[in-house]
């Protein structure tokens, strides 16, 4: 999309709320990214699932908002660009309202995948309008209120969620949403219609929007569903996985050979974005398993309730905040590739310090690797999405930034479902493992002769055992994401050392 300015008769105070709305409308889905995430026990106890079908909760927004977020320019050039922000928030509203009024998990997913789907175009677009009514000069103030909301966002999400979710109900986290939706919706719509952009009468690619549907759909479900029907020793689970195969091999021929595809695959063929965004992909999915897994390990293990996991996770805000801005210097004067793969291998060796967590851990053990990882994520996100886009021609930055978008966003919900799997099976595993060696007949007699019945001391036991197993279990996801960081830190270098690295003003979505 085009970010030119164009001539309004925004001014002064006008101007101003116009900026605030549509910063307040980013921020509002941006919040909605990990509001959930320390939620997720209350939800699934609310709905009577396990927490690993609670994780559905974050992954159908996630691939939701993905797959439509390569919509976005064909919608706007085809409606206008303030007319699908404003239905993207009334539809965005709505389904937040039905996601607060869910009485099952099943009326809750497909409420998340509705306010996905409304919500995907949200970001770019606020991006765009704000570079839209600013002049040239100020697209470094407009750019500069979008970007902390963005990161913002994702620091108050947990913090949020956790207090609503203990002091009220989990349905509030999404019911905060009516009034922002409302406000944005009917302000937006007052301020920026003569901010509206023109439209044209555009072919879509109804069979590759298909195709990308089929095949994502049914590896997030296979993801999602694998362990609970054992994996490949199910015939469902082989459906799913002959389904996304033969989904994303015809997806890709398809695209190749579409004249105006919804996935541009062909900026693939630059090797400096290819590298750039699956090292980008590799680097998120693992941070995302990271922040999903934390607060429900934390909740189920060492007895955090929902605000104080989300205090624990929001204090890598703080090293992001002070981050952020050093980094987007540092990333046009110096070696991108270098402040990306220490950024990336930073982030391994935090994860790496949390692979030795134990059920004694107190605040500061599990708070400390958060804070230190805020520092990390800016080192490789702000220089991979940099490098990346300055890899492709002038004219396939939007449909690079589209696709760096839509593969970031998949890789997280692949990577939360990926460590809510593998520490579900985990789990297991090492609790027959431990129960194979266990010994316990003194801890039971020494309970008894305190008072407590056999059934009891068994009890107790149980949830010891349980609660150990479920610890060795996120030390192992640990490691594994710790791999992931590193595998990421080395296909930084497989791009080619730029000349110059610059974004074009309002390209990075």
């Amino acid at each position: 999309m085009n970010a030119q300015t164009y001539p309004t008769s925004l001014q002064g105070t006008r101007l101003l709320i116009a900026a605030m709305l549509l910063a307040l409308a980013n921020f509002m889905v941006v919040l909605d990214m990990t509001i959930a995430n320390v939620s997720l026990t209350h939800i699934a106890g609310g709905l009577a699932v396990s927490s690993s079908q609670g994780t559905w909760v974050i992954t159908s927004y996630a691939v939701a908002e993905a797959i439509c977020v390569p919509l976005t320019g064909w919608l706007a050039n085809r409606f206008g660009t303030v007319r699908v922000f404003v239905v993207g928030l009334i539809g965005f509203t709505s389904f937040s309202i039905l996601c607060g009024l869910s009485n099952s998990l099943a009326m809750l997913v497909i409420c998340r995948i509705g306010q996905g789907l409304f919500g995907g175009p949200i970001m770019p677009l606020s991006q765009t309008l704000l570079m839209r009514i600013f002049p040239s000069e100020q697209h470094a103030k407009a750019m500069a209120i979008w970007s902390l909301t963005t990161v913002i966002g994702p620091i108050l999400g947990p913090i949020l969620g956790g207090t609503i979710s203990d002091n009220l109900s989990w349905h509030w986290i999404f019911f905060i949403n009516i009034p922002v939706g409302i406000l944005c919706a009917v302000g937006v719509w007052r301020y920026l219609r003569e901010a509206e952009t023109d439209t044209f009468k555009l072919r879509m690619d109804a069979m590759g929007l298909a195709l990308l549907v089929l095949w994502i759909g049914a590896l997030q479900l296979m993801l999602d569903l694998g362990h609970e029907h054992d994996w490949f020793g199910s015939t469902f689970i082989c459906s799913l996985a002959i389904i996304a195969i033969l989904g994303f091999i015809s997806f890709i021929i398809w695209e190749s050979t579409e004249s105006n595809p919804v996935v541009d695959i062909k900026i693939f063929r630059h090797l400096g974005f290819s590298s750039a965004v699956v090292a980008l992909a590799f680097g998120f999915g693992a941070f995302f398993g990271c922040i999903v897994v934390i607060p429900q390990w934390l909740q189920s293990n060492i007895g955090y309730t929902a605000s104080w996991a989300g205090y624990v996770t929001a204090t890598m805000g703080f090293g992001s905040i002070m981050m952020s801005p050093l980094v987007a210097k540092w990333s046009t004067k110096y070696d991108p590739r270098a402040i990306a793969s220490f950024g990336l291998i930073w982030l391994g060796g935090v994860t790496l310090m949390r692979a030795f967590w134990t059920n004694d851990a107190d605040f500061w053990v599990v708070a400390l690797p958060q804070f230190l990882q805020g520092f990390g994520v800016p080192m490789f996100f702000i220089p991979l999405s940099n490098l990346a886009l300055a890899s492709v021609l002038p004219q396939e930055i939007a449909s690079a930034a589209g696709l760096m978008n839509f593969l970031r966003t998949i890789a997280g919900a692949i990577g939360a479902s990926l460590a809510v799997t593998i520490w579900d099976d985990r789990s297991s595993m090492a609790r027959n493992q431990i129960v194979s060696t266990l010994q316990p007949d003194a801890t039971l007699t020494s309970l008894q002769e305190n008072g407590f019945s056999h059934e009891v001391a068994l009890g107790i036991v149980s949830d010891l055992v349980n609660k150990e197993a479920l610890t060795v279990a996120v030390d192992h996801v640990f490691l594994l994401f710790t791999l992931l960081f590193f595998v990421a830190a080395a296909l930084v270098w497989l791009a080619p050392k730029p000349q110059k690295v610059s974004i074009p003003k309002g390209a990075a979505h």
